[in-house]
């Protein structure tokens, strides 16, 4: 049976603590077990988990162990005067096992170990070596408390019997044979209680959870952290608050609980996802795309269009448009920022704008005044490690008329020529201010060199992409 100690430590490298959460967060991080799996093997390597495994001094521990029961001591002696030195001289942490375990919110964590220790004996010239295999067994278990938060704790480290095996690699004379054989039986009780004086030595490492690291905006930076964990079939979900922090990394706008519908979270066979809720999305885009005014000369920037918008305001008014001159002027003040809609079928964004036809950029007072409520078609895709976001196909839903100084109108007889103007002017740089996208190093982070990202009702959401 493995050792309390070798337990303990395993336990220690993979334990985590985490934070209460809500039930509704901004977003969630889901872990299958594949990524479970290779990141508490990556904390075991980091913290060279097998080179402990080498130190284990195995004839204390039979010592330790003997000395409570007369039988093993009276054999100990005997064997002991053919000993010269025992060690563990190869040491190796086998393929993890994470699978899902009978009880609720709790999974079961398998760690094989296969050791090698070899014995000098003065009966023989050659090292005597035998073989240990064993298995750690370890719950992750989601932990509730009336007063306190809830914990994601691994626990209950344990070792089954049925997995321990010792075999001798090689066999040699008869009296070796039977020496190696009384090793292992020396060892079967020991182990569990070896090196138990080291284990207040050892200042293990808590798993980290994969929270994603904090993701440079421009400016500012979005900050993400722990609410709660949860365990659903193999996988392990965090429920993750965020914050957005301006250039000065003051908070500007944070996300916790909200009367918004809940992220669905159904593991659906992934390694990992981010699952991202619609308000800290568009949240994101405000912080990139803030509002502003535009100025723009018709003539210099699109002459098409503006010789277009001189004919339509001459059918409205003939005096009016003889007025526009070669600096003829708009003016587009962003009402609001582009809001994103998030649905099975694709993204798209809605804005309000006032857009402003002046004469000349020498006047003050523009010709009428326009509000308009345009909407886009909304792209995210990757590229390399950066999550984009692409306005295109502009579509105007509503135009009102706010105010006209050349006389009243319908506003709806320019709607094409507002359309092109949209098009040409306002998605260009809002484009613009998209175009250096969204840090996004977590598919690396867990191993995988490429990722998607993918739409579905009210969230949008990070996953591998297939090799």
């Amino acid at each position: 049976m493995a050792s309390p100690w070798i337990v303990t430590l395993l336990c220690g490298f993979l334990g985590a603590t985490l934070i209460q959460a809500n039930l509704q967060p901004p977003a969630v991080l889901n872990l299958g077990p594949e990524v479970i799996k290779n990141r508490l093997t990556q904390a075991l390597e980091d913290h060279d988990a097998t080179a402990i495994l080498q130190e284990l001094p195995l004839l204390r521990a039979m010592q330790d162990k003997s000395g409570r029961i007369p039988i093993l001591d009276n054999l100990l002696r005997t064997v002991l005067r053919y000993i010269v030195w025992m060690k563990v001289t190869s040491a190796n942490i086998l393929q993890l096992v994470v699978e899902p375990s009978t009880y609720d919110q709790e999974l079961v964590v398998r760690i094989p170990l296969d050791m090698v220790a070899g014995l000098n004996t003065p009966l023989i010239k050659t090292i005597v070596e035998f073989q240990m295999h064993t298995e750690v067994q370890a719950l992750i278990r989601v932990e509730r408390s009336k007063s306190g938060p809830t914990r994601l704790n691994l626990s209950d480290c344990s070792s089954n019997e049925s997995t321990l095996r010792l075999s001798l690699l090689r066999k040699l004379s008869f009296v070796v044979n039977s020496l190696a054989k009384n090793v292992m039986d020396l060892l079967v009780p020991a182990l569990p209680q070896i090196v138990k004086t080291h284990v207040s030595k050892t200042r293990p490492l808590g798993y980290e959870d994969g929270t994603p690291s904090p993701i440079a905006l421009s400016p500012g930076a979005l900050e993400f952290d722990l609410l709660s964990p949860a365990i659903q079939d193999s996988n392990i979900l965090f429920n993750l608050k965020a914050e957005l922090l301006d250039s000065q990394a003051r908070v500007t706008n944070w996300f916790n609980s909200s009367v918004a519908s809940p992220v669905e979270t159904t593991p659906d066979g992934a390694p990992f996802s981010l699952t991202v809720r619609q308000d800290l999305v568009n949240a994101v885009v405000t912080t990139l795309v803030p509002k502003e005014e535009l100025v723009i000369l018709l003539r210099f920037v699109i002459p098409d269009v503006a010789r277009q918008l001189q004919m339509d305001i001459k059918e409205i008014n003939e005096e009016a448009a003889n007025k526009l001159g070669p600096t003829q002027m708009l003016k587009i003040f962003t009402h609001s920022t582009p809001h994103i809609m998030l649905n099975e079928g694709g993204a798209t964004a809605a804005q309000s704008v006032v857009l402003e036809v002046f004469p000349t950029n020498a006047d003050v007072r523009p010709f009428f005044s326009l509000g308009i409520e345009a909407s886009y078609e909304a792209q995210f895709f990757t590229e390399g490690n950066r999550l984009m976001l692409n306005f295109n196909n502009v579509s105007i839903e509503r135009i009102k008329l706010m105010i006209s100084d050349i006389k009243l109108f319908d506003p709806e007889v320019l709607k094409d020529t507002l359309t092109k103007i949209l098009e040409y002017t306002l998605l260009p740089n809002e484009n613009g201010k998209l175009r250096t996208g969204v840090p996004m190093s977590m598919s690396k982070a867990f191993g995988y060199e490429k990722a998607l990202w993918s739409v579905s009702k009210g969230v949008l959401k990070l996953t591998p992409a297939s090799s």
